[in-house]
């Protein structure tokens, strides 16, 4: 090759397109990781979103004019760390994870519901997976890299056919050869290896690659010889390198770009840089540089079958910023409108070329390729038979779901957020025959404001999280459990005492005493020996000494703590029940009656127990999978679960085994939590829609067949939220284990169902949240809910309070009589032989305070204003009254009597100074006359400014009332003259251009209401005025 020849990309330019053909409006996660972040197929986008554990999937190519929707999928439970598509299957997604797991997902089309379960799972490993690819040729073979260890997976069998040998440190880059035959990687220990992986899994060839160990990549250029790789030299500049791999001792050619406080994927730069690749010199040459408008958080290439080859379009970048996704097009200008196959040379199929057993036998067939040109369009296609395609769902009947438009994204309610009405706004989506009535819209704080001015709200909505003083925290907690299943809530506590499990083997519960808060001692915590791993524990709400504690050995172990607390390992319970044949999913005392206990399991079953005589008495059956959770009803005669298989469930333990009611429950699998609300009349599920969308659904409890009365769709994470409910304020707590937020909303038996309240966030997440007794909320600070937060390394108390203005008064609107839940009804014996009872209940009322409803009524004292603020707030009007009364004064008194009246005869030495009399009284005359005048036209101002005054009264008042003034309203609806006609012809159209479902928001459409309220009460009080004006007055 002429080393002067000319490259073909030399005029190649960057295109950056218009704000419209943006995906923007997204929320991108920016954790560091060694990948870009964002993925593409040719129908699909997937990137990190920033709810740790979900990703963004939004089409390819938008639909016409309609904005591309994002949908979020939760597919781990901590950090996405990488991703890549199959290069056969635009719909097979594979994600790694921090986590440790490789999971596969089968994404549907962008107008179905997303999966909600993974269709494979690679791993565990012992760290957290970094970087993964699928083979080039072969479908079913993907190579990961995890901590120093890089495998190559048969994913159809689920197993590694091969560990290439140990890096010596972390592995940051694993690639495939474009044949598919090699694989190299990159480690933090500044090596640069080559595989041979069906040769042997130690190093065909190593050498340093870059002076700096931190992170760098690699990618294989169009030829199985040369690679190129990316990192920083020792003065921390951006350093890339072309390798030969037939001379791997040096590099072919090397460039140096700049420093840069990011990685070498240049994320957090602004600049974009393309370089063409020439081995044949060998030479890296620059080709163009691209300013972006955003910060670079992670960059893809599209496949080339979607590029617009007759337009030149030689390469497509999307471009991952902090709130956007922009495309970025590459282009050779050209004259001709034709196919020009110099720049486009024939691109490798879909179709894969052999399958594992083939390939790892030898086989290095490669795929077929197939050219770019139109004509030869459409291309084969191919499905993957690692994750079969999902059924479509029946042509049955479903409530409304309102899919979310790139531009109005939020994670808290995007994708299947209910639809919305400004007429209800806190009113959730419903489903059957309530769904036109009842729904409403979604959680987003953009909409708060909007839900107290036009629906009902809650007075609770102004409640206060507060983390209390340090000195009550326990801190130095060490070697907590934070894998406890989705079932268990992670740890539990009663008003004297914590139970937290620890990750030591043998199933060890550490015990702390909520009396004796500080610091805890460095040496090991004497601890409960429970013997299996925990997937269960709570203690007996009518003993506080007694926990009964499940495990994966299938058996219920019941622990009694010593008075003065857990001194010393105890390693012999004092009661173990068996009976269950496979591990303990979830344990609940009954609410009224000692020594009973129910139980569920992996082997479908519930039984309950008699404690006192440590045997099980009742065993419910009718489950076809697993229970997610169940719940006493607060009289203690029915029983309800929730199962994975989509179905709740309500007992009558002593009528019946089987299930007395059954109705559709959450769609998806992934987990759910049951509670009764509402005095038992209802019951609360909480878990994920098909969609993994967070949601929370209302039952109520004599028609459960009939689903739902409401159901309120809250974010997207992958935790199943863990309900807490306070029977005497009807108050729910909902966080997950791992999140940061908790919500905490109303709960009615009738629309609007749903009321929300302030929400508590705190800087880092919590391991657990657990509700304790009524008893200990200091009621004199108005707190009504007292909680306990544990995190990685601390448990502290949260309190909820509620702002008022006379704490002296007890404010028994808020605690109304508690009952006493920490004393038993009934024995065992008596429950089980049909008796019932109803708890006693305790005032809350501290004996030195009144009860607020009996205060009495405060007349707040009105000061007068100083004559200096009186003067200042003198209107217009006064000030003009007050300077012609002056002028009046001055001009003189009209009744004072005039000279001429005492004139009698005068000689004409005395005619001057009579004249000169005359003249004066003259001017008196004029004066008085003037001065009559002026009065006449003040008494006629003044009522016509007391008729104007009446109309201005009732228009001030009706600003106060609605919050906006006259001129105001008229700026916002347009209106420069006020006609019935032209109100009513503008409103209409700014409402409907602000339609969310248009690009619009519920904040404009709630001020374009406002202003038409507001401008109706203007016009009705002109009619009004009118009238009065046409009225004779007597």
């Amino acid at each position: 090759m002429n080393r002067f020849k000319v490259s073909k990309f030399r005029h190649m330019e960057a295109r950056l397109p218009r704000r419209e053909a943006w995906i923007s409006d997204i929320r991108a996660g920016t954790a560091p990781s060694f990948r870009n972040h964002i993925k593409s197929s040719r129908s699909l986008i997937a990137f990190n979103s920033d709810c740790p554990g979900v990703l963004g999937i939004v089409p390819l190519q938008g639909q016409g004019e309609d904005k591309r929707c994002v949908a979020h999928l939760g597919c781990h439970s901590d950090l996405v760390t990488d991703l890549d598509f199959s290069p056969f299957d635009d719909f097979l997604l594979a994600t790694g994870s921090a986590d440790r797991t490789v999971k596969l997902w089968r994404l549907p089309a962008p107008s179905q519901p997303l999966p909600s379960a993974p269709g494979v799972v690679l791993g565990p490993e012992e760290l957290p997976v970094e970087v993964l690819q699928f083979h080039p040729t072969s479908d079913g073979i993907l190579v990961s890299a995890s901590g120093t260890t890089a495998k190559v997976w048969d994913v159809a069998k689920q197993q590694p056919l091969t560990e290439l040998a140990a890096h010596g440190d972390l592995v940051q880059s694993a690639i495939w050869s474009r044949d598919g035959t090699l694989v190299g990687t990159a480690c933090k220990d500044k090596q640069l290896r080559i595989f041979d992986p069906r040769a042997k899994p130690q190093t065909s060839q190593s050498t340093e690659a870059h002076k700096n160990g931190r992170d760098s990549r690699l990618a294989w250029t169009g030829t199985q010889e040369h690679l190129v790789s990316t990192g920083f030299n020792q003065m921390r500049e951006q350093e890339v390198k072309l390798w030969d791999t037939r001379l791997f001792s040096s590099a072919l050619a090397s460039l140096t770009l700049d420093t840069s406080p990011g990685s070498d994927s240049f994320q957090g730069e602004r600049q974009l840089y393309c370089y063409e690749v020439v081995p044949q010199q060998p030479a890296l040459s620059p080709v163009t540089q691209c300013v972006l408008e955003s910060v670079l958080r992670g960059a893809a290439l599209v496949p080339r079958q979607v590029l617009a080859v007759m337009s030149c379009e030689v390469l497509r970048v999307l471009q991952l910023s902090d709130t956007a996704i922009v495309p970025i097009s590459y282009h050779v200008p050209r004259k001709a409108v034709e196919f020009h196959e110099d720049l486009f040379p024939d691109t490798a199929s879909c179709v894969p070329a052999s399958d594992p057993h083939s390939w790892w036998a030898g086989d290095n067939q490669q795929v077929q390729k197939v050219s770019l040109n139109p004509a030869c369009r459409p291309y084969p296609s191919f499905t993957s038979r690692l994750v079969p395609p999902m059924e479509p769902l029946p042509n049955t009947a479903q409530p409304a779901v309102m899919k979310t438009p790139v531009g109005d994204a939020d994670p808290s309610e995007d994708f299947s957020s209910p639809p919305s009405s400004l007429t209800s706004p806190s009113t959730p989506s419903s489903l059957g025959p309530s769904l036109s009535s009842t729904s409403g819209i979604g959680t987003s704080p953009s909409l708060r404001s909007l839900q107290s001015l036009l629906g009902p709200c809650s007075k609770f909505r102004h409640a206060q999280g507060t983390v209390l003083h340090r000195d009550s925290h326990i801190t130095n907690l060490k070697g907590l459990n934070l894998t406890t299943p989705g079932e268990c809530d992670g740890f539990c506590a009663n008003k004297l005492r914590v139970a937290v499990p620890l990750l030591s083997s043998g199933g060890q519960v550490a015990v702390l005493e909520l009396q004796k808060p500080g610091r805890l001692p460095d040496t090991a915590l004497p601890t409960l020996q429970n013997g299996a791993a925990v997937t269960d524990l709570t203690w007996d709400p009518f003993d506080p000494r007694r926990l009964a504690v499940g495990g994966e050995d299938a058996r219920i172990r019941l622990w009694r703590v010593p008075p003065e607390g857990l001194k010393e390992v105890l390693t012999t319970p004092e009661a173990v029940l068996t009976g269950h044949m496979e591990k303990i999913c979830s344990l609940r005392f009954h609410p009224l009656a000692a020594d009973v206990l129910a139980s569920s399991s992996y082997d479908l079953t519930v039984r309950i127990w008699d404690l006192q005589a440590g045997v099980e008495r009742l065993k419910l059956q009718g489950h076809r999978d697993q229970i997610f959770s169940l719940a006493w009803s607060p009289d203690g005669q029915q029983l309800a679960t929730v199962c994975r298989d989509g179905r709740v469930r309500v007992y009558r333990p002593l009528s019946s085994p089987e299930p007395l009611q059954e109705g559709p429950g959450p769609k998806g699998g992934r987990g759910a939590r049951i509670v009764w609300v509402c005095g038992g009349r209802c019951l609360l599920v909480s878990g994920f829609d098909s969609r993994s969308e967070r949601q929370m659904l209302l039952y109520e409890a004599e028609t459960l067949a009939g689903g739902p009365l409401a159901v309120l769709g809250l974010d997207v994470a992958p935790s199943t939220l863990l309900p807490s409910y306070d029977s005497d304020t009807g108050l729910v707590l909902l966080t997950g284990k791992g999140d940061t937020r908790v919500f905490l909303y109303e709960l009615l038996p009738e629309s609007p169902f749903f009321l929300e309240c302030n929400s508590f966030t705190s800087a880092d997440p919590h391991k657990g949240f657990a509700l304790l007794p009524k008893t200990e909320c200091d009621v004199r600070e108005v707190e009504f809910m007292r909680c306990l937060r544990l995190r990685q390394s601390s448990l502290e108390p949260v309190a909820f309070r509620l702002p008022r203005v006379r704490k002296e008064f007890f404010q028994d609107d808020v605690f109304p009589d508690t009952a006493v839940c920490w004393e038993p009804v009934l024995s065992a014996e008596a429950w089980l032989q049909g008796a019932t009872g109803q708890p006693r209940l305790l005032s809350l009322q501290p004996p030195d305070m009144s009860p607020v409803s009996q205060a009495p009524r405060e007349t707040p004292a009105r000061r007068a204003p100083s004559s200096a603020q009186y003067l200042e707030e003198k209107s217009d009007q006064q000030k003009k009254e007050e300077l012609l009364n002056a002028m009046v004064a001055k001009l003189g008194n009209r009744d004072d009597p005039l000279p001429q009246d005492s004139f009698e005869g005068v000689d004409e030495d005395e005619w001057a100074k009579y004249l000169a009399q005359i003249i004066v009284m003259g001017v008196q005359v004029v004066g008085r006359a003037f001065a009559r005048a002026l009065r006449q036209e003040f008494a006629a101002s003044r009522a016509a400014a007391d008729a104007r005054g009446r109309a201005g009264h009732r228009s001030a008042a009706a600003s106060n009332l609605s919050g906006l003034s006259l001129q105001e309203a008229q700026q916002i609806l347009n209106v420069s003259k006020l006609s019935p006609e032209e109100v009513q012809k503008n409103y209409e159209h700014l409402f409907k251009v602000n339609d969310k479902s248009v690009g619009g928001s519920f904040y404009l459409q709630s001020k374009v209401v406002r202003a038409k309220e507001r401008l109706d009460e203007e016009l009705r009080i002109q009619a009004q005025e009118d009238r009065e004006g046409r009225t004779p007055h007597t």
